[in-house]
C-alpha cells in the first residue's frame, strides 16, 4: 500500500525559506513520476514540481522556477521541495504525489497517490 507523508510546512515570512518533505513508501518508486502540487482557497489545485524518480529529470510550474528546487533522497525515500524567496501568493496546503510512469504531469487528476498536504503560509 502506497503512503505518502508531507513534512515541513509553517509560517514563514516573505522572502523567507521552507523546506517540505515527502516520505514515500509501500513500494519501490523506481518506475514513478513524483509531483509537488498545492491548492490556495477557492483555487484548483496546481503544478508545482515534479521529478522522475529514476533519472532525477525535473520540471517546474513557471510561477516558482528559479525559487523552487525538487529533489529526491534515495537512501531515505523522499522527495524533498527547497522553496527559496518565499511570496505571499505561495501560500497555501502543498501536497506530494505520486504517478506510475516515467512523465511528469501537471494535470492533478493523473496523479495515483496523494499525501494529506502540509500547510505553508507566507506572511508579507
Amino acid at each position: 500500500q502506497v503512503q505518502l507523508a508531507e513534512s515541513g510546512g509553517g509560517l514563514v515570512q516573505a522572502g523567507g525559506s521552507l523546506r517540505l518533505s515527502c516520505a514515500a513508501s509501500g513500494r519501490t518508486f523506481s518506475g514513478y513520476a513524483m509531483g509537488w502540487f498545492r491548492q490556495a482557497p477557492g483555487k484548483e489545485r496546481e503544478f508545482v514540481a515534479g521529478i522522475r524518480w529514476s533519472g532525477g529529470s525535473t520540471y517546474y510550474a513557471d510561477s516558482v522556477k528559479g525559487r523552487f528546487a525538487i529533489s529526491r533522497d534515495n537512501a531515505k525515500n523522499t522527495i524533498d521541495l527547497q522553496m527559496n524567496s518565499l511570496k505571499p501568493e505561495d501560500t497555501a496546503v502543498y501536497y506530494c504525489a505520486a504517478r506510475s510512469g516515467r512523465p511528469i504531469y501537471t494535470t492533478w487528476s493523473l496523479y495515483d497517490y496523494w499525501g494529506q498536504g502540509t500547510q505553508v503560509t507566507v506572511s508579507s
